[in-house]
């Protein structure tokens, strides 16, 4: 019995410790206003809630999303000028990324118009 209790205290211990290392490894979500894209360059300028401009870049594995459709850094060039042209700072996205290194862009991501 006292074999049984050390073996599962062990094990809950490493459980833990394992949560914990792991814990900073899972990718950072990054909620703001796309405010640049350098499709050049490869990187896209977030503006976070707290004003600070985040610049992210981005690979070919990076999934880019709008509207429920995969899209390119282009595409996502033109929605980010149409949403400045309509007098919007830009176009507000979900980053997923690590170490600013993005594997995921989820434009238009913010809340739901209610309808009336």
């Amino acid at each position: 019995m006292k074999n049984r209790r050390n073996f599962l205290l062990t094990l809950t211990a490493g459980l833990v410790a394992l949560a914990v290392v792991i814990t900073p490894v899972i990718a950072d979500e990054l909620l703001g206003v796309i405010t640049k894209v350098d499709v050049a360059g490869k990187k896209v300028t977030v503006a976070t809630k707290d004003g600070d401009d985040v610049e992210v870049k981005t690979t070919a594995s990076t999934e880019v999303v709008a509207k429920g459709e995969m899209i390119d850094l282009e595409k996502l060039d033109s929605f980010v000028k149409k949403a400045q042209d309509a007098g919007k700072k830009g176009a507000f996205a979900k980053v997923t990324h690590e170490g600013k290194v993005a594997s995921k862009i989820s434009v238009g991501a913010g809340k739901k118009k209610q309808d009336n």
